[in-house]
């Protein structure tokens, strides 16, 4: 019976999944069509039209995929394509892993209805997991599919829209299947060495000046994070009660959240996000995936003489390895 169960759970979820990917594709158009079409809001073919930019800049430039993947719109009428669950152990900053066919074991579930993300959440939950839930605006099928720009991506600055298509593309140069922190900061490094090129080439110096501010506070959180997560895992090999455990526990995480709120607060950004739910293990499971290894794969670019045919080789061995 339980084994009944399991794969009748197992079998909604694929089906939620192949419908949500249909409706995305299904309601794809060409850019060029977009462009032409006389009720395109002004905006959005500007952006639309940055968007064909950059996707030849990450062709000629970056050694990026040439194929139709963000070469066509999809307006999905929600702020968000799909709402990951992130889920990691009381005691633990291991995550909670599943594992699909195309890719692998990965270390969150994600969800193309809201509901359905909330109910898998509140579900581990009452298991007694840490929980979190995100809504995520853009995803790769890993070239199975041709992505489409979608609306959900259209709520950002240039340089994110641009940062967010170089990420994507660079998932279908190197995937592997089981290490999602390899994937994300592979991915998360491609970005950000082809933003720097991006604006550099462009000469946009405020826009890059504001990027290399952004991108040093990303790094003075992420060494917070780092730091917290050294005292949890210390935490959590030590023979106490959970009570005790749980009690010290919270005071960490408590003062690493006053500590990210007040870094945002100074830099002029809005710390509420941060501020407005408690801190937990499955909380920080993102940052590790998209920035654990980022600074390994810095050098290899480093190494590389910024050569990104050297880099992609570089990261194909360390991913043998």
């Amino acid at each position: 019976m339980l084994i009944a169960f399991t794969l009748s759970q197992s079998a909604c979820y694929y089906v939620q999944a192949a419908r949500g990917q249909y409706d995305v594709l299904s309601r794809s158009e060409p850019i060029d069509e977009v462009l032409a079409a006389q009720d395109t809001p002004e905006e959005l073919a500007r952006r639309l039209e940055l968007v064909q930019q950059a996707r030849q800049f990450a062709i000629d430039e970056l050694l990026l995929p040439d194929n139709d993947s963000y070469r066509s719109y999809a307006d999905l009428e929600r702020d968000y394509v799909v709402w990951n669950v992130f889920a990691a152990p009381e005691f633990s900053l291991e995550p909670v892993t599943w594992c699909f066919p195309v890719a692998g074991c990965v270390a969150y579930r994600g969800y193309f209805d809201e509901e359905d993300a909330r109910a898998k959440a509140e579900q581990m939950r009452e298991d007694g997991f840490d929980v979190a839930t995100g809504g995520i605006p853009a995803y790769s099928t890993l070239g199975r599919f041709d992505d489409p720009v979608l609306n959900t991506m259209m709520r950002w600055r240039d340089t994110d829209l641009v940062a967010t298509i170089f990420h994507e593309l660079a998932h279908q140069v190197l995937y592997v299947k089981g290490d999602s922190a390899f994937n994300e900061s592979f991915a998360t490094a491609v970005e950000e060495f082809g933003v720097i090129r991006w604006l550099e080439q462009r000469g946009a110096r405020d826009e890059f000046a504001e990027y290399t501010r952004r991108r040093e506070l990303r790094r003075q959180i992420i060494e917070d994070v780092d730091a917290a997560r050294g005292q949890l895992e210390s935490l959590y090999a030590q023979s106490l009660d959970d009570a005790e455990k749980r009690s010290r526990k919270q005071a960490i995480l408590g003062a690493l959240q006053q500590r990210i709120g007040a870094r945002l607060e100074s830099a002029g950004r809005d710390p509420s996000p941060w501020l407005a739910n408690e801190l937990n293990n499955a909380r920080l499971v993102p940052m590790a995936l998209y920035e654990g290894r980022l600074p390994e794969f810095r050098t290899l670019y480093r190494n590389c003489e910024q050569r990104f045919d050297c880099f992609y080789e570089a990261a194909r061995q360390a991913a043998r390895r």
